[in-house]
Formats: structure tokens, sequence, C-alpha cells
């Protein structure tokens, strides 16, 4: 078996591709010139350079693979060029999936986020199918990726085999970059993090949810939606953990939301005009106003999603940060 992966270079796309070398499939990735390869170290796969921009040359790559794995996206809570994320989250979507589409793959597993989906926001856990709409959708990544969960929900009415994947948030090994919650823990690991706000994440080990990917490809229904999701904890209890863990002293001091929501505003005002990320990204504060918990007990049922605890996530993710330099 042939599967074809795009972000195959990132955190999420790297473990899924460990996943599928793990089973025993031949593994094909789509890789910008020039991209950081880190992820891909050693791993025995097909390297294809390329874009989401070409779909003819998308289609020659897709050639006698059986899957498809979409998780690449352009993820970054601001951005000085909005333009660029949503053409590479909508038009490469549409894009890659039309080629996927045209080349005949047997199903694909498309990676949204459960950014895209409803969430009440108090602490109850969203589901699939909790309602939303784009008013809803916080900053330019989440509006993006809704906008290509859509595209997805389209082209899998045109016939194309397709499972939609909402992972909530991995964390583990290998976030080279890294994700913004990988930071909170670096932070934190460096004494950087003196006080937090009140929120709440959901967080899956990063190797469960490529498993849940693999899963949905092998289990998952056409055109249906799966949330990744594993244990819901706010932010306190997370530091809390990470605390009993390194024996690092946890932050003791919670923020208000008002005063550190207008220093965002202040910060992005500035970076607009000098083109540099800010230090206190809006769309990031203004997502930590809803605890963002959901459940992921569809997954659990139908695709039988493995979830770890989130502290053996947590400590393997602390333990790779430490010794890959990020941290003492």
């Amino acid at each position: 078996m042939k599967a074809f992966v795009t972000g195959a270079t990132g955190f999420l796309g790297a473990s899924i591709v460990r996943e599928l070398l793990k089973d025993g499939w031949e593994v094909r990735v789509l890789a910008r010139p020039g991209s950081d390869r880190r992820n891909l170290r050693g791993l025995d796969v097909d390297v294809r350079e390329g874009d989401l921009r070409n779909r003819d040359l998308l289609i020659r790559d897709l050639a006698g693979c059986q899957a498809l794995f979409h998780a690449a996206a352009d993820y970054r809570l601001w951005t000085n060029d909005p333009a660029a994320m949503y053409a590479a989250n909508v038009d490469g979507t549409r894009t890659i999936l039309e080629a996927a589409l045209a080349a005949g793959v047997q199903r694909t597993v498309y990676t949204s986020s459960v950014g895209t989906l409803g969430n009440p926001g108090d602490g109850t856990p969203g589901t699939e199918d909790t309602p939303v709409t784009l008013a809803d959708m916080v900053g330019h990544y989440k509006r993006s990726k809704f906008l290509a969960e859509r595209v997805a929900e389209e082209l899998a009415t045109k016939g194309l085999p397709l499972v939609i994947v909402n992972p909530s948030t991995p964390v583990g090994p290998y976030d080279v970059k890294p994700t913004p919650t990988g930071k909170i823990i670096v932070d934190f690991l460096n004494r950087k993090m003196p006080a937090f706000l009140d929120t709440g994440l959901n967080i899956i080990d990063v190797e469960d949810c490529a498993r849940g990917h693999l899963l949905a490809w092998e289990k998952g229904r056409a055109g249906q939606k799966y949330i990744l999701g594993g244990e819901d904890l706010t932010l306190k209890a997370i530091f809390g953990q990470l605390a009993a863990l390194t024996g690092l002293p946890a932050p003791r001091f919670r923020l208000p939301y008002g005063p550190i929501l207008a220093a965002a505003y202040v910060n992005e005002a500035i970076s607009r005009v000098t083109g540099r990320e800010p230090l206190i990204p809006l769309a990031g504060v203004q997502m930590a106003k809803k605890f963002m918990f959901f459940d992921s007990g569809k997954a659990v049922r139908e695709l039988g999603l493995p979830r770890r605890p989130a502290r053996e996530a947590l400590q393997r993710a602390v333990s790779w940060f430490r010794a890959n330099g990020y941290a003492v």
C-alpha cells in the first residue's frame, strides 16, 4: 500500500508518516523546495518537491497511491499576509483534493481542526455536531481552516471518498518549530511563564492523534468528521502536571483577561507597522476566552482512537524538548 502525505515536515504530519511506516506502508511526501526537513531525517520516504498550487504535478505524484493524508496547513496565530494563509489553507486544499479525485485515490483523510467546530466555551465539550458559523471563527487561521473544511465537504459530495478529522491539541516529540502549545511547554521549562490565563485545552499525544488518522482511513465513514482528542484540562492544571513532572514551580498568578486583550490590540497595531510577529498575538488571546474542551467519543467508538493520559503526553514532550536543546 502506498500513501501520499502533505505537511509531512511538520509536527503532526511527520508523526503520521512514522505511523504509516510502522504499518509497512510505502510513503510519498510533498515538501516545498528549501523546507526544513529535520522531521524526515532517517525516514524511508519518497520526497516529491512541489507545493499545493500545481494540480497537474499533484495528480502525477498521487498516481498509484491508495491513500492521501492532507495534513499541510499554514498554522500561525498572526500573519502580516492573510491572503497567503487563505491561499495555502483554502485554495491549496481544493487543489490537492481535486487532484486526488482525478488520480482515483482510494480514500482521503483531511486534517481539519477542532477550531472549526462549535464550542460552548463554558467548559461544556463541543462535538462534531455543535452548531457553528464562520462568524464564530477567531483569526485568519481558524477562518481559513473553516473555509477549507467546507471545500472538503464539497469535494466529498462530488465523489471523493473522504473522511475529515479534527485534531484537538497534539503534544509530544518532534515538535521542531515548536507549535504554539509546544512553545508554552518550552517557556515553562525555561522559567519564562510567570502567569497564566484562565482557559483550557484538550490535550492528545501526537502519536495517538497520528494513529487516529490511519484509523480514519481504515474505519471512518466517508463524509463524516471525527474529533481526535484526549483529555480536557485547564491551563492551570496543565502547568500543575508539568510542575509535578519536572519539579519546577507552576505559575501562581492568573492574569485578568481585559488588560491582556488590550495589550494584544496594541501589539497587533505595532506589528502591522513593523511586520514583526507580536509578543501577544491577538487571536491567541481571543481564543483563550473559551475553554477549548471537546468530546472525542465518536472517534473512540467508531475508530478505536487510542488516548494515553495527558500526563504521559506532556512527559514525552518535556523529555524530547530537553534532549534536543530547547530547554535545560
